[in-house]
């Protein structure tokens, strides 16, 4: 059974970020204690572009402390972020888990909440600008190094130092790993695409992106990384 202590529970706030005009909430800060959780989220963390961030299917964001160490080798020791819980924007941080142990549709005990996987993370152009690296998003794409989303099925609330405990794996075939491997690098596998269309665990807008790309061909990914409206 997979299971894991929380490290950290992160919340923030809409604010002023990147160039002029533009707010994010990828700033997040540790809490200590526990915090509600409902299907949107943390009740106490914001999201500004509720376009692309936010909402059910991607109600929390669980980023693994595991990576840090790798990214620390890429960047070298001045990225002053690598190391601290929250650095990628996340409300998750833990130790023992990562893309390649987590499928979609997982679901985990939470502290008194229950999660599910819903999908994995599509990195934008704001980790460009929040460790100060001009790839950083296409990077954290590459590698595979993403972090995931949850649902949240049943409210309750999660703190730091709670148990994540894996309860149920419906689809085990489908680590986040394949997941990310389909899309970024296998990219025209049309039997995986048509698998990933069909898999009801898998949040919605990833099941259309899937259907698109068997109809249409690569979508095209620059302006998620490199930035613009």
């Amino acid at each position: 059974m997979t299971e894991t202590t929380i490290t950290a529970v992160l919340v923030g706030k809409v604010a002023a970020f990147g160039p002029p005009g533009r707010t994010s909430a990828i700033a997040k800060f540790p809490v200590d204690g526990p915090r509600a959780v409902g299907p949107e989220g943390f009740l106490d963390d914001e999201q500004a572009d509720r376009r692309v961030h936010g909402g059910p299917d991607k109600a929390i964001h669980h980023y693994p402390l595991d990576h840090h160490p790798a990214w620390r080798d890429e960047l070298g020791g001045e990225v002053p972020l690598l190391g601290q819980p929250g650095a990628f924007g996340e409300n998750l941080a833990t130790l023992g888990l990562t893309e390649a142990d987590v499928c979609v549709g997982d679901r985990f005990r939470a502290g008194t909440a229950l999660l599910e996987v819903a999908q994995a993370r599509q990195p934008c152009w704001k980790l460009n600008h929040r460790f100060a690296v001009p790839d950083m998003a296409r990077r954290v794409q590459t590698t595979g190094r993403t972090g995931w989303y949850y649902r949240v099925p049943e409210p309750g609330r999660i703190g730091p130092g709670d148990r994540l405990t894996l309860v149920e794996r419906p689809y085990p075939q489908w680590t986040l790993a394949r997941l990310l491997h389909v899309l970024y690098v296998d990219t025209l596998n049309r039997e995986a695409l048509a698998e990933m269309a069909a898999l009801p665990v898998l949040a919605q807008t990833w099941r259309t992106l899937a259907e698109r790309r068997l109809a249409q061909g690569v979508e095209d990914w620059n302006k998620r990384l490199n930035g613009g409206d």
